[in-house]
């Protein structure tokens, strides 16, 4: 009873645990639920529409909502990211941005506002509806369009706020000037000008150059005019002739250059220009300028010009060449005026009668003949008096080479004087000091030599004073002294001595010795004593 009771006591609480797994189970599905549904995500590139299911309606003629308090489409656009919003006041649509391709542009056409006042086509305000001005450049761009063109992403046609057009950029290449009419603004204050302030309605004065340009075609208009040099042949309008002052006709052809000004390009266009060679921006005036400006004017030329000549000087050169530069110049100053420069005018053939063509260049011919036979006679006496003055000119060649060969040998001459005379100069000198060398060499030779004697003189008399002391010392008697001087020489070579007899000579020399005399001492040895 007790295990019964205590399991009827545990049912509540496993019937209490799984209620509440149950809840929590309920609470995250409907979590995820909200998350998930109430969750934008909006990827690259992309940007989310948003449209309010509840609130205020709108009033009659309101397009989009105001604000967030009305139903309806919104202005404001979520951009990548990840948002949250309550699905039962909210509903949107993630479309792909507007991308403009690269060598496109995109004009911008509002949807709603209110309409446009009259006469205007572009919606300047932010409440009006049409063309908004300014260009969308090549990229991605965050605004709620539909995109006109090829690459167009399909929408629904209640979702989107503006149109996208996509057009070309204006290429203005080398060569050629962008001629630029505003289509929209204020009327110039001089409707009759050809040129209107920048600004005002019409053909502007602003002129460019060549580049890309991202212009509104909508609001501006750009047309090339081609500033390159032009050439067409006379002959392409028609045949070119005139009666000549003698009744003959006269046709010619040329070669025209021209180009318009740079500068002026905007008045060439607006005066020439007619609405059938204006195809896609490009203004043909350079046809126009031929029909209207060029061939009248050279018509106008040759007839006047021309029938003052009579037909026959029209053969000659100098009548030709003075027409053809006559012709050049007038055209140039005529054109010069409209906007055209004219680089080149050149009159390529003219046709004289030919009824006196022949006879006339006959004449021509035996004229020019006869002008070549005297330009040859006054070549010949030409060459007579060049080889003349070539003569005289090797002769004065000759006669300088040989004064030249004068100066020479008389330089040359002087030279060696010259050389001559230094050398005999420097030989002089040499040899005035080799006297003076010489002269103070005896001089002291002499005095070495006198010298010598004085100094031997001196020591003869020294010795000679030393003998008579010698001499004094034995009494005067020099026979004494000489034997004391050679006994004092022979004493010390003797050793020993053999001889036979005591009365030898030899031994008569030392007998002397045996008894001296009763002489008084041997002197001492005399100063400076002979040896």
């Amino acid at each position: 009873m007790e295990s019964q009771f205590a399991s009827h006591r545990r049912l509540p609480w496993i019937f209490g645990a799984a209620g509440a797994g149950i809840l929590v189970v309920v609470v995250l599905l409907s979590l995820l639920g909200v998350y998930f549904g109430c969750r934008i995500e909006v990827p690259k590139a992309h940007l989310a529409i948003l449209i309010k299911k509840t609130g205020n309606e709108l009033a009659n003629g309101q397009e989009i909502a105001p604000s967030e308090e009305y139903k309806g489409l919104q202005k404001e656009l979520l951009s990548e990211g990840r948002y949250f919003k309550n699905p039962y006041h909210w509903d949107w649509d993630v479309v792909p941005q507007i991308e403009i391709p690269e060598g496109k542009l995109g004009v911008r056409i509002r949807l709603y506002g209110d309409n446009l006042p009259y006469g205007e086509i572009l919606a300047t305000k932010e409440t009006q509806k049409g063309i908004i001005p300014g260009v969308l450049r090549p990229g991605r761009h965050a605004i709620n369009a539909e995109l006109q063109g090829a690459n167009a992403f399909p929408r629904d046609k209640g979702t989107f706020l503006e149109q996208v057009e996509l057009h070309e950029p204006v290429v203005i290449p080398a060569g050629f000037k962008g001629v630029v009419t505003n289509l929209s603004g204020p009327m110039p204050a001089d409707p009759n000008s050809l040129l209107v302030d920048n600004g005002s309605r019409g053909v502007q004065q602003e002129i460019l150059s060549a580049g890309t340009y991202y212009r509104n075609p909508y609001l501006k208009r750009i047309n090339l005019v081609d500033c390159r040099s032009q050439r067409f042949n006379l002959s392409e309008g028609g045949e070119m002739g005139f009666p000549s002052k003698d009744g003959f006709w006269v046709t010619l052809d040329g070669v025209i250059e021209f180009r318009v000004k740079p500068e002026e390009a905007a008045t060439v266009f607006v005066t020439y220009n007619d609405a059938k060679n204006d195809q896609a921006g490009n203004a043909a005036v350079d046809e126009e300028i031929i029909s209207k400006v060029i061939l009248p004017n050279a018509r106008s030329f040759c007839r006047l010009r021309g029938s003052a000549n009579s037909g026959k000087e029209f053969i000659s050169g100098a009548t030709r060449i003075k027409f053809q530069k006559a012709f050049q110049e007038e055209l140039a100053a005529t054109c010069d005026g409209q906007g055209i420069e004219i680089i080149q005018a050149l009159i390529t053939r003219i046709n004289p009668p030919q009824q006196i063509a022949d006879p006339v260049r006959k004449r021509q011919i035996s004229l020019q003949e006869e002008e070549q036979y005297q330009k040859e006679i006054l070549q010949q006496a030409s060459e007579v008096e060049l080889a003349k003055e070539k003569a005289l000119i090797l002769q004065k060649q000759a006669l300088v080479k040989i004064q030249q060969e004068v100066v020479k040998v008389v330089t040359e001459a002087e030279q060696k004087q010259e050389v001559a005379l230094i050398e005999a100069e420097q030989q002089l000198a040499v040899a005035t000091l080799e006297l003076e060398a010489a002269e103070d060499l005896a001089a002291a030779t002499i005095a070495r030599g006198k010298a010598k004697a004085d100094v031997i003189q001196f020591d003869n008399e020294a010795e000679a004073a030393g003998w008579k002391k010698a001499v004094e010392a034995f009494n005067g008697d020099g026979a004494e002294f000489a034997r004391w001087v050679l006994l004092k020489k022979l004493a010390p070579a003797f050793k020993q001595m053999m001889v036979n007899t005591a009365d030898s000579p030899l031994m008569e020399i030392f007998q002397q010795y045996q008894d001296p005399p009763a002489s008084p001492a041997a002197p001492a040895v005399p100063v400076g004593g002979a040896e």
